[in-house]
This record gives C-alpha cells, sequence and structure tokens, in this order.
C-alpha cells in the first residue's frame, strides 16, 4: 500500500506497520518480520503514556507496576535500547513526581519523560525533579530523537516553539533517522489536538523525519499520516477513560533502515494497531 503526499489517511488496521525508507507503508500479520536473517535490529525502544499517577478512583499504582513488568518482560525476552513516557505522567499534583520517579527507576532500561498538560510543572521544577528539559534531544544508535514541550505549569494545550524546533531540527538533519515526542497532537483530527501549522510545515520539510509520536488521547492507538509523515499513538498507561485496554508502543528500527512499530495489548499479548476517530 503506497501512501502518497498532499493525502490524509485515517487507516483503522490489524497487525504492525512497516515504514520503510521511501516512505511507504505495507502492513504485515508478524513482526518478526523485521526480526528475521536479512533484517538485524538497530534499536529498538518502548513508547507509553497517560499514566495519570496519583489520579482519584484508579489503580495507578497496579496499573505502573504493570507496565513497568511488561517493559521489562520486553528487555529480558528481546533487546530493548530505551523507554519514553510520553506525557501526563502525574494527575494534576506534582506531589506525585518523587514517588513516580522511583517507580520508573523500576525499568531496566534508560528512560525519557515529556510534560503532558495534567504535568501542571513549572520549566525549573520539572528539570530538577525530572533531570531533563521540557525541550531537549537526544542520540541513540546513531538515531536523533527529539522531544518537543506541548502544555505550560497552567495545563494549556500549547504548541512547540517554533523557532527552537526548526533551529534543533536543522542541528538533527545530519542523521539518517529521526523521530519527534510531543505529548500533543499539532491537527485537530482529534478531540483533544490542536493545529500548529508551523511546527508540522517544519516536519513536512525534515527529510530525515521518519514518525512523530503522541499520547494525550487515549482513545487511540494507531497511526494517521499528513503530507508524507506519519503521527503515532499509543493509547493510555490509566487514566480513567480511553481504549478498553492499557498498552504501549514498540519500535524497531533495522539495520537497513526499516521502522516496524506495534501497539502491544499486553493483557491479551496482542499486537495490534486499530484507529478509532
Amino acid at each position: 500500500m503506497k501512501l502518497t503526499r498532499r493525502k490524509f489517511l485515517n487507516l483503522g488496521i490489524k497487525g504492525v506497520v512497516l515504514i520503510s525508507a521511501g516512505n511507504s507503508i505495507q502492513t504485515f500479520a508478524n513482526s518478526s518480520k523485521l526480526q528475521g536473517k536479512n533484517l538485524n535490529i538497530a534499536l529498538r525502544f518502548a513508547i507509553a503514556s497517560d499514566g495519570h499517577y496519583g489520579q482519584m478512583g484508579i489503580q495507578y499504582e497496579s496499573f505502573h507496576l504493570d507496565t513497568i513488568n511488561w517493559i521489562n518482560a520486553e528487555k529480558d525476552t528481546s533487546t530493548l535500547d530505551f523507554t519514553f513516557i510520553n506525557g501526563d505522567l502525574v494527575h494534576d499534583d506534582p506531589k506525585w513526581v518523587p514517588e513516580l520517579r522511583a517507580q520508573f527507576n523500576k525499568l531496566k532500561t534508560p528512560w525519557y519523560v515529556s510534560r503532558g498538560n495534567h504535568d501542571k510543572m513549572d520549566p525549573a521544577s520539572w528539570e530538577k525533579e525530572w533531570g531533563m528539559p521540557l525541550n531537549y534531544s537526544f542520540i541513540k544508535n546513531d538515531t536523533a530523537f527529539l522531544v518537543l514541550d506541548t502544555s505550560n505549569e497552567q495545563g494549556q494545550y500549547v504548541c512547540p516553539n517554533p523557532a527552537w524546533a526548526e533551529q534543533e531540527l536543522k542541528k538533527l538533519s545530519a542523521y539518517k533517522n529521526l523521530f519527534v515526542f510531543m505529548h500533543i497532537t499539532p491537527f485537530k483530527w482529534t478531540q483533544n489536538g490542536i493545529a500548529c501549522p508551523q511546527i508540522t510545515e517544519l516536519f513536512e520539510k525534515q527529510a530525515n523525519l521518519k514518525a512523530i509520536f503522541h499520547g494525550h488521547d487515549h482513545d487511540q492507538d494507531s497511526f494517521k499520516e499528513m503530507n508524507g509523515k506519519y503521527y503515532f499513538f499509543d493509547s493510555h498507561i490509566a487514566g480513567n477513560w480511553g481504549t478498553p485496554y492499557r498498552g504501549y508502543r514498540i519500535v524497531e528500527l533495522s539495520d537497513t533502515g526499516d521502522i516496524l512499530t506495534y501497539q502491544v495489548n499486553p493483557t491479551e499479548g496482542k499486537k495490534m494497531n486499530t484507529t478509532s476517530i
């Protein structure tokens, strides 16, 4: 299935998604395609979001323990280079951060975070507590990652800083593959998205940008395509609404440049990628 530019696709598919270096997408029923003899994994990472630690009325402690166990099992049974938690780490009260940070430290992988609208921390407090700024980039196995902030201390939805993003994207253009993490999607194609045309125009011009990953929309666990760029969602860790399962996303990058990503429903042992708008 070839996806052309200037075309928006809302796809509901089961299986996994392979993004090739040529910006085409194929669906497979089995993720072992990337793990075959001819495709060696160069990088593999997990993405989860929306744990809402501290939210009343949900079992946030046990839900996080489940997630940590699931991701650690991924590390034990295969390779896993890092874990990214893509926003809404706590629920409206930063007092939960030290306790949650201790939970994340139980992960067997390095981990990174972004701020969501429910995290409600000022930049200085965020960096002090989490040990990383609100906007930053990092490199893993010669692959670039960019983290863009989409909220503020009041919990408002905001677009990332376009001037900073443009400057950082230029710095990262030398890498073959680039991925972006940002909590809120920059299109109004979901109920909770916001329109950020300055950011999406930068994305469209960035040749090495392979995918953008979002949390925020708990009821989304698949992807959308706009102008040749792919925007993925990963359901939710916890929270009181969303998909009927709690899950996470796995991304695998092969040494040939192919990218395999799938959503995991761990309670049912399923790899899935379905989108409901």
